[in-house]
């Protein structure tokens, strides 16, 4: 088996680190925005430096990123199963990966429905309120709905297996598809073994690596495209959407924050053998970016690159569990839409029985598998859940003002659910202790040649 490390994606080891230049990005972006917002909100000036500065520089950086994701996670995947030598090590490390992800998407899911019972943020809204928030996104909210209303769980379900693996690619909502492609060519070369199945191998080790250079070429520019998007973001709306829909924002942020700072560490630490200072200090780069981009197929760069340089994580684990996690292991997304459909619920009601809440459950573990990793993707999945429970759809339309920053919040927990999920899927395959010696030996070898 072959040992070739990923090529730098970082920035060289003098100045600044990567990180706390995003950070720094990240902080001045909101406050130079909130300032704007304050000092001259809806003026010219300010709403010319967010549509044509601070949009188009967020989005062209968005586009870059977006633009090498597919032949990054499509070499990912393929390079990680290939790498795992037997079909046995696919199946075992697809069934632990799975059995975790639904594991905990359930608790997460479970610790959202808890806090919206507990906080009641959709009792006593004012239905005038409800009726202005929903009349500013009419428009947006009635297609979001008309695309819920469309959504089929066992469609979705079928949907793994593309028919047309080009028109898959071309969709967001059917990259499962793709990573499903990805998975049998991965397994065809375990199975087939040949001088040009080897050569196969080599190239797909190619472009996985050329996605990697780019990236990290355009990672540089991360500190300025996130001071841009999140001065969009604070320019335009300030603090008084936070305000309007306080206890619906207080619910989302609490419940995310027992589920990334409680439920996870206890995880990484018993279940995976990691302290959970290491594993946040590790994974604070792809987290600052997935808060910033709000994507958690936007983050996979980073998230791959954190995973075997930062927290040491095996290649072939790290691979296939982060690249089928960026589509599927979606714990802040789970959790969000429960919340979202059971505060609709209040604020609209809608009285739902325990039963009723169980069936909440369960069609958001599906919901969190099936939801497309970009910005305001799981927004049409609420939209059919609410149809599903006689919950008016387009009352989606009263949460669309806070969404982006909740979406934000939402993301960084979907990566670091991804990344704590590698991390005990590699601790308890036994894996990283294999990595560890690879290292090791590699060291030791680099030593003798030395000599």
């Amino acid at each position: 088996m072959s040992h070739v490390s990923l090529p730098e994606a970082r920035m060289p080891a003098k100045g600044m680190p990567l990180h706390i230049k995003v950070m720094l990005g990240f902080i001045a972006g909101a406050v130079l925005g909130l300032f704007a917002h304050f000092v001259a909100p809806g003026s010219p000036v300010v709403l010319g430096a967010v549509t044509y500065v601070a949009q188009p520089v967020g989005q062209l950086f968005l586009a870059l990123l977006f633009m090498l994701v597919l032949p990054l996670m499509f070499s990912a995947l393929v390079l990680g199963v290939a790498e795992l030598g037997d079909v046995a090590s696919l199946g075992r490390l697809g069934w632990r990966t799975l059995i975790y992800t639904a594991v905990v998407t359930l608790i997460a899911v479970a610790i959202g429905l808890l806090m919206v019972n507990l906080i009641g943020p959709g009792h006593g809204l004012d239905r005038g309120m409800l009726d202005q928030a929903m009349a500013q996104g009419a428009q947006k909210a009635g297609e979001i709905a008309a695309t819920g209303q469309q959504l089929d769980f066992m469609k979705m379900l079928l949907g793994i297996v593309p028919k047309n693996v080009l028109a898959a690619a071309v969709d967001d909502k059917q990259k499962l598809g793709v990573m499903f492609f990805a998975l049998m060519l991965g397994i065809g070369l375990v199975m087939t073994p040949s001088p040009h199945t080897q050569a196969f191998k080599n190239a797909v080790q190619g472009l996985f690596e050329i996605c990697m250079r780019l990236i990290g070429m355009i990672i540089k520019l991360a500190p300025y495209a996130v001071a841009c998007l999140m001065f969009a973001l604070c320019a335009q709306f300030g603090w008084e959407l936070l305000l309007v829909l306080g206890k619906f924002a207080l619910t989302v942020v609490l419940a995310i924050g027992v589920h990334m700072f409680i439920v996870l560490p206890l995880w990484v630490k018993f279940a995976g053998g990691m302290s959970p200072r290491a594993f946040f200090r590790g994974s604070q780069e792809a987290l600052l970016t997935a808060f910033a981009t709000a994507s958690s197929t936007g983050t996979l760069p980073v998230t791959l690159r954190v995973a075997e340089q930062n927290l040491k994580l095996p290649r072939k684990v790290s691979r296939f569990v982060l690249t089928v996690g960026a589509s599927a292991n979606h714990h802040g997304t789970a959790l969000f839409e429960g919340i979202t459909v059971l505060f609709l619920a209040q604020a609209f009601g809608v009285e739902l029985t325990l039963a009723h809440q169980v069936m909440v459950l369960g069609l958001c573990l599906l919901g969190g598998i099936g939801t497309a990793g970009v910005p305001a993707g799981s927004l049409p999945v609420i939209a059919m859940i609410c149809a599903v429970l006689g919950i008016p759809a387009e009352g989606v339309g009263i949460i669309l003002g806070v969404d982006r920053f909740l979406d934000m919040c939402r993301t960084a927990l979907n990566v670091t659910g991804d990344l704590a999920t590698a991390v005990v899927v590699s601790h308890r395959t036994g894996e990283v202790e294999e990595a560890e010696a690879a290292v090791v030996l590699e060291g030791e070898q680099a030593t003798e040649g030395a000599a």
